[in-house]
């Protein structure tokens, strides 16, 4: 007679109480997170979490956070976005507009080329590549991708592997060119005291804008419709935002853990496998970008630097720290080529996801 076959062990987490499973994805998450504080890459609070709930999702862990309290969180992450747009930077983009126009153009062609080239090599299944390839507003991009069918868990390996290729590239860049030995980046304060009319008016856009989003069924409805509602009344002077660290770093933790616990070990397989594609299409896009900064600098007279960092793709974070670090750099200009990508990027991506999609079918 042939032996019984033993049903497989279950995954270490899986025997933990969810208790005790909370309080070791929370610990893990805060020496992720500082240990990425401290090597100065950008969106810590968010990938910590993340590497956290991967590490524990395929170690089957089986505590999942309620969708409520992730949908609450795209809804500040929305705000916060609104929050960022300033009429100053409007401004300076109307004055120059077909320059930014076509430059943001240049690199969303390139992008989507790359997604769809990818796709083509069937590396990664359906839109994932073309969100993936999206050149900035990381965070949005993961959070719209489910809403259009494409793995969130892989578009988000692939934006925030970018984010830290960029970001390094940019440190490296700023060691070389500029001296930022004597830039002292202002102290968190994570307990500000609450301003509870702004506060409440923040919290408020949150709620609405999300109901709104979600009666007119726009796509990924907590995020886009907080982040609309947010810039209206915001450029129209009617609210003013108040976002503390410690809700932002809830928020983010929130998005971490919800993308970091749905990965399991086939996915994180899959993942692995597609590194190399990955990895060639973050050096091309930055490649691409870099070229389109000798044009810029080269037949326009823009300051090389400026160039670079106006034309990076992402990392936004470390872009505006070296630039406010250097005297010879145009901070404004920067600030409105990257606010201009970024926000054409949430308004065209999904529409642009869909026509590369249909082109790969094709």
């Amino acid at each position: 007679m042939e032996a019984p076959v033993r049903p497989p062990k279950p995954e270490p987490l899986a025997r933990m109480a969810p208790g005790m499973q909370w309080g070791l994805i929370l610990l893990v998450s805060l020496i992720f997170a500082a240990l990425l504080e401290f090597a100065g890459l950008p969106a810590a609070l968010l990938l910590g979490p993340m590497f956290a709930g991967i590490l524990a999702g395929t170690n089957g862990a089986t505590v999942r956070l309620p969708q409520p309290l992730f949908f609450a969180a795209q809804a500040i992450i929305g705000c916060l976005i609104a929050a960022s747009v300033e009429l100053e930077i409007l401004t300076f983009f109307l004055r120059d507009w077909p320059l930014f126009m076509g430059t943001v153009i240049a690199t969303l062609v390139a992008s989507s080329f790359l997604g769809w080239l990818i796709s083509r090599w069937k590396v990664l299944p359906g839109t994932t590549a073309v969100w993936g390839t999206a050149p900035g507003a990381s965070t949005a991009m993961v959070l719209m991708a489910g809403a259009f069918g494409a793995d969130a868990r892989l578009v988000a390996f692939m934006q925030y592997l970018r984010v830290i290729f960029v970001s390094v590239a940019a440190a490296v860049i700023a060691r070389l060119w500029v001296d930022t030995s004597g830039v002292v980046l202002p102290e968190v304060d994570w307990f500000p005291a609450i301003d509870w009319q702004s506060f409440l008016s923040t919290l408020g856009i949150a709620v609405v804008g999300g109901l709104v989003g979600r009666l007119l069924r726009l796509p990924s409805p907590y995020f886009l419709g907080s982040m609309f509602l947010g810039v209206a009344l915001h450029l129209t002077g009617y609210v003013s935002f108040q976002l503390p660290e410690w809700l932002l770093a809830i928020s983010y933790a929130v998005v971490g853990w919800t993308i970091g616990l749905n990965f399991n070990r086939t996915i994180l397989r899959h993942a692995a496998r597609a590194l190399p594609q990955i990895i060639f299409s973050v050096l091309a896009l930055m490649a691409f970008c870099g070229a389109l900064a000798w044009m810029l600098s080269h037949y326009l007279g823009i300051d090389p630097l400026t160039a670079y960092l106006a034309t990076s793709p992402g990392g936004m974070d470390s872009v505006a720290i070296i630039a406010a670090a250097s005297n010879n750099v145009d901070i404004s200009f920067v600030m409105a080529l990257q606010t201009a990508r970024f926000m054409f990027v949430l308004l065209f991506g999904p529409a642009i996801a869909r026509t590369v999609a249909r082109l790969v079918k094709a």
